[in-house]
């Protein structure tokens, strides 16, 4: 796996070569918001990098960071998840590995876990004239948390 400052400089290549290709500026606010996101470990939405750019004294607006997330999710450097609720999660996809999430129905609470069963079977999965690149998997449930507050309230 790639060191976090060699993950970095790939991103930023990969996102550079993106804008040329397309006649994009390559705005300091771009590679901010780039490098901000590929910082955080696991889940964020747009208020998160809001506020980490403004602890920085980086000024950018909301509709910024929604149109730069945006350009992300076309060049596949970042992904979009929809766990339940109002708020849009996204999470940064190179060299993320592959993984699942658990979504508790009762509290919202999410976990990541992996599984080389479900991994093989997907990658085992040969679909007419398609070449999957990557998948997301969604289980929900309950948790044992709050399994155990169920078991546990008056009847």
């Amino acid at each position: 796996m790639e060191s976090s400052g060699s993950t970095q400089n790939t991103v930023k290549k990969i996102f550079t070569e993106y804008l040329e290709k397309r006649s994009m500026r390559k705005t300091p606010e771009r590679f901010a918001i780039l490098e901000k996101i590929y910082s955080i470990k696991g889940h964020f939405d747009v208020d998160t990098i809001y506020n980490m750019l403004l602890e920085d004294n980086y000024h950018v607006s909301r509709a910024t960071i929604y149109n730069n997330i945006g350009l992300l999710l076309d060049c596949k450097l970042v992904i979009r998840h929809q766990f339940g609720g109002n708020t849009t999660q996204y999470e940064k996809s190179y060299n993320s590995g592959i993984h699942n999430h658990f979504i508790c129905t009762k509290c919202g609470t999410m976990k990541e876990f992996t599984d080389t069963n479900i991994k093989r079977a997907i990658q085992n999965k040969h679909l007419k004239d398609s070449t999957i690149e990557s998948y997301t998997l969604y289980v929900y449930g309950t948790c044992d948390k709050c399994k155990q507050q169920e078991s546990n309230a008056p009847k």
